[in-house]
């Protein structure tokens, strides 16, 4: 349970992190691309979707066994990304260097998957003394 707690617990902060300084980069991303403020109801809902998800992730670190079932939208979460990614990359609709930003969520799905495993067969009630 230690490390399932350890995974989600890191996966929220380090989402944190990585999303917070977008509400205010608008202008890093458009140097690329047509600009986020062409279209601020993706971007900064976007930003929102994928901040809640770090939310739910730091609650699912604190009791992963109670909220195990979660971890299963967490990793359809972290896969989307991937498989879009990836399928976006083999139509040629995205450069090799923009399909390598889907590697971290590639790592953290396989370590929610080792999460999931890690805490089957535990009940939360077991693990509350209930």
């Amino acid at each position: 349970m230690k490390f399932a707690k350890a995974v989600f617990t890191i996966a929220g902060i380090w989402g944190i992190v990585v999303l917070t300084p977008l509400y205010f980069l608008t202008d890093i991303s458009g140097r690329r691309y047509e600009p986020p403020a062409s279209y601020p109801h993706f971007f900064y809902g976007f930003i929102a979707v994928a901040m809640a998800w770090q939310i739910a992730f730091l609650i699912i670190g604190r009791d992963p066994v109670r909220f195990r079932p979660l971890m299963i939208p967490a990793i359809l979460e972290k896969l989307g990304y991937v498989l879009t990614a990836a399928v976006l990359h083999g139509s040629s609709r995205i450069s090799a260097q923009d399909a390598s930003t889907a590697v971290p969520d590639l790592i953290l799905v396989v370590l929610f998957v080792a999460a999931f495993v890690t805490t089957r067969g535990r009940h939360w009630t077991t693990e509350a003394g209930v």
